[in-house]
Parts: C-alpha cells; sequence; structure tokens
C-alpha cells in the first residue's frame, strides 16, 4: 500500500510541475506600474523588470519616451549601483500645447549597472522614474531595451495588436484616455521566469526550462505509474498465493 501511495504522491508532484511550466513562461514581461494615468498629471511610473536568463544578469536598460506626444519633464529615482542619464533631443516636428509649442522634450533614460553590478537571473529590479505633464492621447507606448552581461539584447517593443493576442516582447504601455485591458491590473513578477534574451533567436531559456519541466514531469508521472501497477500486481499475486 505504501508503494501505491507512494506512486499517487510522485504523479501528483507530476501534474504540479507541468501546472507551473505552462504559465511561467508566457507571464512575466518588462511592465510599467502602474498602467493607467491622467492627462496632464505628473506621474511616478515604475519599470519591473525580471531576469530571464539562467546564465546572464542585467546590466542596462533604455527606455524610450514618447515624442509625437512627449512629456515635457522627466526625473529619476536614484538607485544604488547604477549610473541614469535622461536624454533631452531636439524634435523632428514641434507639439503644440495648450501651454505652447514643444520644441525638445525627454526622449530617453538609461539606467547602467556599475562594474560589478547586476540583476542576477531568478531577480528584478524596479527602476523609477516621474514624468509629466502626462499628454492628452489614448496611450503611449514606452518601448525598453534589456541588456545582458552577456552581451544579448532583448528589444520590448511590440506593439500589441486590434486583436489582442499579445506579442512574444510587448512595449511597455502607459493608458490615459483609452482604458487599460484587464490583465494589465495584474503583476506579471509573482513569477519571475519569462522568454529569456536573445536578440535574434526567439526560442527563450524560460521556454526550454518549460519544456523540460514539461517532460520531466511526463517522465515521472510514467515511473509513477509503472510502479503503481507493480505494486498492484505484486499485491493481487501475494493474495492469489
Amino acid at each position: 500500500m505504501k508503494k501505491i501511495t507512494f506512486a499517487a504522491s510522485v504523479a501528483a508532484g507530476s501534474t504540479a510541475l507541468l501546472l507551473l511550466a505552462a504559465p511561467l513562461a508566457a507571464t512575466a514581461h518588462v511592465r510599467v506600474d502602474p498602467g493607467q494615468a491622467a492627462a496632464g498629471s505628473y506621474a511616478t511610473l515604475t519599470f519591473k523588470v525580471p531576469t530571464e536568463s539562467a546564465t546572464a544578469g542585467t546590466v542596462k536598460l533604455v527606455v524610450d519616451l514618447p515624442t509625437a506626444t512627449p512629456f515635457t519633464s522627466v526625473s529619476y529615482q536614484p538607485l544604488a549601483g547604477w549610473t541614469t542619464t535622461v536624454d533631452t533631443e531636439k524634435l523632428a516636428k514641434p507639439v503644440k500645447t495648450d501651454d505652447g509649442t514643444i520644441t525638445e522634450a525627454p526622449v530617453r533614460v538609461t539606467w547602467t549597472a556599475d562594474s560589478g553590478v547586476e540583476v542576477a537571473p531568478g531577480q528584478f529590479q524596479q527602476f523609477v522614474i516621474s514624468a509629466g505633464a502626462v499628454p492628452d492621447t489614448g496611450e503611449v507606448l514606452l518601448p525598453a531595451h534589456q541588456t545582458y552581461s552577456d552581451g544579448s539584447v532583448v528589444d520590448w517593443a511590440d506593439k500589441t495588436p486590434a486583436s489582442g493576442e499579445e506579442p512574444e516582447h510587448p512595449a511597455p504601455v502607459l493608458y490615459i484616455d483609452d482604458a487599460a485591458p484587464a490583465a494589465d491590473g495584474s503583476d506579471p513578477l509573482v513569477a519571475t521566469t519569462t522568454p529569456a534574451p536573445t536578440s535574434t533567436v526567439s526560442n527563450s531559456s524560460a521556454d526550454v526550462v518549460a519544456i523540460g519541466l514539461g517532460i520531466g514531469g511526463l517522465a515521472l508521472g510514467a515511473i509513477a505509474l509503472v510502479v503503481a501497477v507493480f505494486a498492484v500486481t505484486r499485491r493481487r499475486g501475494s493474495v492469489d498465493a
């Protein structure tokens, strides 16, 4: 009977691994929190950045700011071990607002890790800015470019299509006049394993981990089934004897 119980426990563990493997590979991305802000306000925006590689750490983050509907002012919260810069440039096309015409604006924020500092595998970091005035528009994309210690770069810059199907590397989005999708209210960093960094290959280490867990779960399930059948057969043989 103990062998049957052991087999059931192994099977249950295998099922749990399979259930965990599927969502972890698709939930966590670079996100901005909050995902909604009021036009005209000054918003504190936090970029949550998980390190998804199993072998390299995050050493740099670049966030592109909107230029068609620019912020007039951006400041950053100091982060120990990181050097932060805000680049202001002349706009290709001046933007008229209620406060006048904007000819230059912040266009980029860059965080660079000091020597020996990184966001290690399995960890995440929060990068915080204050931006305003928030433009009076539906939404703005805030593409983020994540650099790893092995030189690979993940561009979180894809726009979600009208169909609502999320792309592989969605850009962080700040919703203003438009309503944020319900899914944006959740924190994806409850789990910190997601598609791994690569600039040219679509497969990620997180996908590999998920597949490995799935295969391992199936193998454990098969072993559990064999053990259970053997135990039942042996028990019946003892009874018949």
